[in-house]
């Protein structure tokens, strides 16, 4: 009995249907489209944009997938225990990945949070930042005969270089480039911000690295980025904080023998 116009017409629908959820046929096993998207996905979240390029390479690595996995298990490699003990890791990871994303989603960094950290650290780095240099020495004998031959016009770069041993600053005339007070040990801010533009300590300073002649070059107003500089970085670390506290609190909460 032939077939009317119209039920072909319904059989080739029907066969295209199946062929568009398809992205290939293996050896009789269908490779469904959605493999693509979830590969494509995997992609873009690596930051990589999938041109046609990438797109076409991801068909064909799923392709292959598919002639080495039914290759696998004609030899049985499914049912070894390394294999189940490999993909139950595989597993965990996997739902663990969808756990925390799952987490930052419902729970995104807010603009009101963002403000509040960068206060914060406008508030902790704001103020005067300093442009010093210093000449480290063990001996509070010795820092003192250094400060003498300062006074008679000894050059304070040629002394550092001579004579500190911070390495970092001493070969570079003992400067420290600009920074807040905060960043030094007590002894030495509390020195230093007493000193005005071109003065030096008449004594020596000492600290628990040794004896310090400190001498500022300048100081002016920090100078601290715009919060829309440095948005994306306050962005990252809250959200690696919130996931951070989340983890914590799952452990705090879970009951282990």
């Amino acid at each position: 009995m032939k077939l009317s116009t119209l039920a072909l017409s319904l059989v080739a629908a029907l066969s295209f249907s199946a062929w568009s959820q398809n992205l290939a046929v293996v050896n009789g096993k269908a490779v469904p489209s959605s493999r693509v998207e979830a590969l494509k996905q995997q992609v873009e979240r690596s930051g990589r944009p999938v041109t046609p390029e990438i797109l076409a390479q991801i068909k064909e690595e799923l392709i292959a997938r598919e002639i080495f996995m039914q290759e696998a298990r004609k030899r049985g490699l499914d049912a070894t225990e390394d294999y189940k003990a490999q993909l139950e890791l595989a597993r965990q990871s996997l739902l663990i990945r969808e756990l925390f994303a799952s987490f930052q989603k419902k729970n995104p960094v807010t603009d009101a949070e963002i403000k509040a950290e960068y206060d914060k650290f406008v508030e902790a780095n704001g103020g005067k930042e300093y442009r010093a240099r210093h000449i480290l020495v063990e001996k509070e004998d010795e820092a003192k005969a250094l400060i003498a031959d300062l006074k008679k016009g000894a050059k304070f770069e040629e002394l550092a270089k001579k004579s500190s041993k911070d390495p970092g600053s001493g070969a570079n005339g003992g400067d420290l480039d600009w920074a807040n007070a905060a960043g030094y040990v007590p002894e030495f801010s509390n020195a230093m911000v007493k000193l005005e533009k071109g003065q030096m300590t008449d004594t020596p300073v000492k600290s628990q690295f040794g004896f310090h002649i400190i001498k500022v070059d300048d100081v002016r107003e920090a100078q601290l980025p715009k919060l829309d500089e440095v948005k994306p970085q306050i962005t990252q670390q809250l959200t690696q904080a919130k996931l951070g506290k989340f983890q914590e609190d799952l452990r705090a909460k879970a009951k282990v023998k």
